[in-house]
């Protein structure tokens, strides 16, 4: 595992923050659960969509930027964050529980599914 893992209650402390410092947050949930729930900031790259938007990765993304990964409980970003690692990017964290677990912790006004 090249990545790290960072809570919800992190990840709120940094959105909070709204500092000048680098960084890049990545949702990787499919269209249709973000239409239910989304934090604002994250750009959308569905992984079941992998083969439409790979190609582009070094365009889209900076590599080395720290980037922030987000799904619905923590699965398919640890997936995408070893993906991003093996391609080069240095500073990779996995958003711990996802989603459903910022909802729990940290929101209890979003909608849970």
């Amino acid at each position: 595992m090249n990545f790290t893992e960072i809570t919800v209650t992190e990840l709120a402390a940094k959105l909070a923050a709204n500092n000048d410092e680098q960084c890049q947050f990545v949702d990787v949930r499919e269209p249709q659960e973000l239409a239910i729930v989304a934090l604002p900031g994250f750009i959308n790259l569905p992984l079941s969509e992998h083969a439409d938007w790979s190609p582009e990765i070094y365009t889209r993304l900076d590599k080395d930027l720290a980037t922030f990964v987000l799904c619905h409980h923590g699965m398919r970003s640890a997936q995408m964050c070893q993906w991003l690692s093996d391609r080069g990017f240095s500073q990779v964290s996995n958003i711990s529980g996802g989603i459903d677990a910022y909802s729990r912790h940290v929101d209890a006004s979003l909608p849970k599914y």
